[in-house]
């Protein structure tokens, strides 16, 4: 069987020596390759990702970037769709569900997010691969790390160091390149003309993912991440996780191929250790569910694996249920644990909040109007007796296309507008628009009455708003 790659661990000194310390002195892990469906899985979403990550930039979109963060300008571009300050509350939305959809998935199965897309996640498996490409197995980096510094490993660590940077660099322009159009930012970027705000974020985040992925890794995820601590709260005794089924394992022990190891006294568990060897934050799921535990099921793969060599049932290590594995029910009834309380409270919730979110956003008009009173000038009569007041709209177009606007007022018998019929105002603009209302005396019965805007776009009557004030005596 292979050896351990964690067996440079030592034994803590007892309670009370003088070598006795606060904190675990961190063994570095060198996690064993893997293959199976998990693991193609796992390489599939970091693919995804970053396909999506850094594609994005890219995408051209009605002349502009498709997706864009235009902080200074305080526009959201999502394709067609452009959002202003006055839209937070689908921001606020959109974090609800984000949240909702967390704990849903949480409930019925278990870290997802953590093994399959989380950041820290995907940006390690491609600093581990860059490193596997420059320094070998994981048994190769074990030795050329042990051994002192020569050509051989100054090359190979300058090596792998130059491709994380310049990944991590990369990672942070196009970070950044979502906030400030991309093609701008690497002009700015080539000709040592970026501003202090560019500057500053790309280089942090790309020292953030540098030093997140390349050296601390599994620390990001057992002692700074939270979610690995109020995890178990959202867990329950039929939540989906990473178990291995210790009535079938135990007792463990190591045994030839084909030998009666049932006579032994012995389980499935051949005592191999490769499950601790590929697991990235270096814990064995062999002593139950741990709070390291990020669910990537590198340990399945690799169990499965070693099942498979010896003639054994795989899923002595599976995703299955803590009541399945207490043998509550059989595995093939998880599914029917699935709804429950928790998970149906979560998934009603999410759904109300998405549907009303994707109503709302549907029927979402794209102008925005404010009606302020010329104060200089509350009413004035005109020579013909009438009286009139003055007033400014300010309109902001939120569509991707320019409009003209027709502006008619209602509430007042004969009421009619002298000046400021319409506007024309281009894509994403805002105007002002001075509005003179004039109304017969004899129609006014009190010092204020109430009136409203009526601002209709000319080549889209979708486009409607009404807006309230008052008409002065």
């Amino acid at each position: 069987m292979a050896e351990s790659n964690n067996d440079n661990k030592s034994t803590p000194p007892p309670p009370g020596s003088e070598e006795t310390q606060l904190l675990e002195v961190r063994q570095k892990i060198y996690p064993r390759q893997v293959h199976g469906i998990f693991n193609n899985w796992r390489v599939a979403l970091v693919l995804i990702t970053q396909v999506l990550f850094y594609g994005l930039p890219w995408l051209a979109w009605n002349n502009r970037q498709a997706v864009l963060f235009d902080l200074g300008a305080r526009k959201f571009y999502l394709f067609d769709l452009v959002l202003w300050p006055q839209d937070f509350i689908w921001f606020a939305a959109l974090l609800i569900i984000s949240a909702l959809g967390l704990f849903l998935f949480t409930a019925i199965a278990g870290r997802l997010w953590c093994g399959y897309a989380c950041p820290q996640t995907v940006y390690t498996e491609l600093f581990m691969w860059v490193e596997g490409w420059f320094e070998g197995d994981y048994k190769k980096q074990q030795k050329l790390n042990s051994q002192g510094w020569n050509g051989e490993k100054v090359l190979r660590r300058g090596g792998k160091h130059i491709a994380w940077i310049l990944l991590a660099l990369w990672t942070g322009i196009t970070f950044v390149g979502y906030f400030t159009p991309i093609k701008t930012l690497l002009a700015e970027f080539s000709g040592w003309t970026l501003g202090p705000w560019e500057t500053f974020w790309i280089f942090f985040y790309a020292f953030a993912t540098w030093g997140f992925a390349g050296f601390m890794r599994e620390q990001v995820c057992k002692y700074m991440c939270p979610y690995a601590r109020f995890q178990s709260v959202m867990f329950d005794q039929d939540t989906l996780v990473i178990t291995y089924d210790y009535r079938r394992g135990e007792s463990r022990g190591q045994r030839k191929k084909g030998a009666d190891y049932k006579t032994q006294g012995l389980g499935d568990c051949v005592d191999c250790g490769i499950c601790v060897q590929v697991c990235p934050t270096g814990i064995d799921i062999r002593n139950g569910l741990q709070y390291m535990c990020i669910g990537c099921a590198a340990c399945i793969d690799a169990c499965d694996q070693v099942m498979e060599k010896m003639d054994y049932p795989k899923g002595l290590i599976r995703y299955s249920t803590q009541n399945a594995i207490d043998g509550k029910y059989p595995d093939k009834d998880i599914t029917k644990h699935v709804f429950r309380p928790r998970t149906l409270f979560y998934g009603v919730l999410m759904t109300g909040i998405l549907a009303a979110f994707v109503w709302t956003l549907a029927n979402r008009i794209p102008l925005r109007v404010d009606v302020i009173r010329d104060r200089q000038t509350l009413s004035q009569e005109t020579p013909s007796g009438n009286i009139e007041n003055l007033y400014r709209l300010q309109l902001i177009n939120m569509d991707d296309q320019g409009h003209r606007y027709r502006i008619a007022a209602k509430g007042i018998d004969g009421l009619r507008i002298t000046q400021g019929h319409a506007i024309t105002i281009e894509a994403l603009g805002t105007a002002n628009l001075s509005v003179s209302l004039e109304a017969s005396r004899l129609a006014l019965d009190k010092p204020s009455q109430p009136i409203i805007f009526e601002i209709v776009a000319e080549d889209d009557a979708r486009i409607f708003r009404e807006a309230k004030s008052s008409f002065l005596k």
